[in-house]
């Protein structure tokens, strides 16, 4: 019997664990950046931790890393000196896989692949005994599939932490097809004893966070390629008007190329290549290249010392600002008519123009929708203006405009500047970049809802925590209305013929029905 179609088993012998406190022994293996990570939250935690890594030396390394680590804490003013000494003195390299017997928990924090997960996870059941807990820090490989052929697959669980583990606050806890009920329920009490924020996440490609944020990274590259504008140009507007903490370019570069690629292959085929996860050829170029990112030096970015930053050019405005005119109803667009009105800007309403439509002298403009400028121009000129996360204060706007008609950018550019809001041209392409990321974003989300027992708010807390996004991409959707989320993808779908912006399921219902995500 399981809890929907991803569930994990409800009955099973295995129901009673070994209590996981201070005084369980944490063995963790792999003795890179994340498995040193997770090594120094235990031993800040009061765990004794043996730290195991098959490159001779590597353990050792990583610990001095952790101590150097430590060192800064001090220096801040967040650790004393003897609790320093206290939290060193926990941490033990280890050169034999035999010197982990006797710990009560192995977290495992090795290579991305399946083989290599389940043959250590193999040695360490014989290894640990019958009341070890095993834990994957898998971030996007089947737990079933890595539980498969162990003789306890009740006790191995999904435990994904984030890089840099000791700082980011989130944590999915992850059960596969046999994990005992009970130890998800362990590991959550002890995610909160170690400072974190658990959520319970499916065992579905990508499980939450990756699987949720890869359009981010999907519509960025196929923005990009169809040049709504430069990298630099899409990374500003999706910091400064969407208020993400980086764009997708800047970020993939910060991940890794190739780690980003692996990630978005492992959805793909895991999701029985489903084109709206299919890998995207600029990234697979950069890969190719070794254009890997801050770690080979290059990527999007160059990422020498004396590399100079990347210009953004944005529109220059024009003499004299046009006049406005406004709708009774200027729904997303009224924060920005109060900041416009507040610099001195005079606005005439106008009960014959449609919700959310501005006239700039002769000239329309309007929120997009997911359609082109072009598409909805009607042979006038027109403008589209891209979502802000909040028109009340951002500093920068995306617009795109109708076939023959940039030039009347500036004139937009001239009212914007009165506000203090710098203009970003953009090509004329369906959707723009940041109304077209959010809704993408919220689709997967609804999507993941849709095909599991994820709760909306569990979505939400994972993507703020696990990427900084300014906001959880399900509370975003209720915040646009899941109607005008489902129309944008329509005009998407309708626009490409692509089956990457079908709607949801639960979307669909919540736009039909009028209801939201947040509140059922």
């Amino acid at each position: 019997m399981m809890t929907g179609s991803l569930g994990r088993t409800l009955q099973n012998p295995m129901s009673s664990f070994s209590k996981l406190d201070p005084s369980t022994r944490v063995a963790v293996i792999g003795a890179g950046s994340m498995g040193a990570g997770i090594a120094q939250l235990a031993a800040q935690a009061g765990h004794e931790v043996c730290l195991f890594d098959l490159a001779p030396g590597a353990a050792a390394k990583a610990i001095a890393r952790i101590g150097a680590d430590l060192d800064q804490a001090v220096q801040r003013g967040r650790l004393t000196v003897d609790e320093r000494a206290t939290v060193g003195s926990r941490l033990r390299a280890t050169e034999q896989l035999a010197e982990l017997a006797g710990c009560g928990l192995a977290v495992e924090a090795i290579v991305e692949r399946l083989e290599p997960k389940q043959g250590l996870f193999r040695q360490l059941e014989e290894l640990l005994g019958d009341e070890a807990v095993l834990a994957t820090n898998t971030s996007s490989i089947s737990i079933t599939a890595i539980a498969f052929g162990l003789k306890r697959p009740a006790r191995l669980v999904g435990w994904h932490f984030f890089n840099p583990a000791t700082r980011m606050k989130l944590v999915e806890i992850i059960g596969g097809v046999e994990t005992a009920p009970a130890l998800v329920d362990a590991m959550r009490v002890l995610s909160l004893a170690w400072g974190k924020t658990p959520v319970d996440a499916p065992n579905a490609p990508g499980f939450i966070v990756n699987r949720v944020a890869r359009p981010y990274y999907a519509e960025g590259f196929k923005l990009l390629a169809e040049r709504v504008a430069e990298a630099p140009a899409i990374d500003r507007l999706l910091r400064e008007a969407g208020g993400f903490a980086m764009g997708p370019f800047e970020l993939t570069d910060l991940i890794g190329q190739d780690v980003n690629l692996s990630v978005t292959e492992s959805v793909f085929q895991a999701t029985g290549y489903d084109p709206r996860y299919a890998p995207n050829l600029i990234q697979q170029e950069l890969v190719r290249a070794g254009r890997l990112g801050r770690k080979s030096g290059r990527g999007f970015y160059d990422h020498a010392k004396d590399a100079a930053a990347p210009v953004v050019t944005l529109v220059t405005p024009a003499a004299n600002p046009p006049s406005v005119r406004a709708p009774r109803d200027a729904g997303l667009l009224a924060p920005l008519l109060q900041r416009l009105a507040t610099a001195g800007v005079s606005i005439h309403v106008d009960s014959t123009l449609p919700a959310e439509h501005l006239q700039l002298g002769e000239l329309q403009l309007a929120l997009t929708d997911g359609r082109t400028a072009t598409e909805r121009a009607a042979g006038k000129p027109m403008l589209l203006l891209d979502l802000a996360r909040d028109f009340a204060s951002t500093p920068l706007l995306g617009a795109a405009a109708s076939a023959g008609a940039k030039t009347h950018l500036a004139d937009l550019a001239t009212l914007l500047h009165t506000a203090g809001i710098g203009l970003l041209a953009l090509n004329d392409v369906a959707g723009l970049v940041v109304m077209r990321t959010v809704c993408c974003l919220a689709n997967e989300a609804s999507e993941l809802m849709t095909t599991s027992t994820t709760r909306a708010a569990d979505i939400d807390t994972a993507m703020r925590l696990g990427t900084n996004y300014p906001l959880g991409p399900l509370a975003w959707a209720d915040q646009l209305g899941p109607s005008r989320v489902f129309g944008v993808l329509a005009n998407l779908q309708q626009h490409y013929g692509e089956t990457r912006y079908r709607r949801a399921p639960l979307l669909s219902r919540h736009h039909f029905a009028g209801s939201h995500f947040h509140g059922e």
